[in-house]
């Protein structure tokens, strides 16, 4: 009997251990983008994990071609979202891209009343799978996270999702990101 109690101690000990030093890391721990904009990120791109493959987030994030892709996601509040599990293809636009844009576009849907329509653009972006470039065929159409259809095409060699070709691509811990050098506008309503 004393045995069975001693082991049983030392399982809860070891439980509470674990637990609570769990629990001060995930409260001490920010992701390095919220720090710089001040505030702590509170859902799972919150969570601070530096051994594990980067998420598709976290990918964006640390490339110096995609700045205007990460502050759109994050007025968009899309960061957690795009931080889980997933999976995700994510069509991530260059910061070039975005540059091909009408002047003043950008700055426009950054602005918090546009916040609705920047996530309708950025989720016209993303899919609900986990997809390499080889997957995609000429002509085939599929279906994107805001509801609406984009067609792929192959032509000498290279991919395109509606007319803007994948120049890259890296693979995340939750998808694949895959670059591309124009921005994929959802058909108009």
């Amino acid at each position: 009997m004393k045995k069975i109690f001693l082991q049983f101690s030392l399982a809860a000990s070891l439980v509470c251990i674990v637990f609570s030093s769990c629990n001060s890391e995930n409260e001490t721990s920010t992701d390095a983008a919220s720090e710089s904009a001040g505030t702590p990120l509170t859902g799972q791109s919150g969570v601070k994990d530096d051994v594990s493959q980067p998420n598709v987030v976290g990918i964006a994030a640390g490339s110096k071609d995609h700045t205007t892709l990460v502050a759109a996601v994050k007025a968009a509040e899309l960061v957690d979202a795009l931080s889980n599990a997933g999976p995700f293809t994510v069509f991530a636009p260059t910061n070039e891209a975005f540059d091909k844009l009408p002047k003043g576009t950008v700055e426009d849907l950054l602005k918090p009343e546009n916040k609705e329509k920047l996530q309708a653009i950025l989720q016209h972006h993303v899919m609900t799978s986990a997809l390499e470039v080889s997957f995609f065929q000429d002509g085939q159409s599929m279906g994107m996270v805001d509801g609406t259809n984009v067609t792929f095409h192959v032509k000498d060699g290279a991919t395109y999702i509606d007319g803007a070709k994948i120049i890259g691509s890296a693979r995340a811990s939750n998808g694949w990101v895959h670059i591309v050098d124009a921005v994929v506008l959802p058909p108009a309503k």
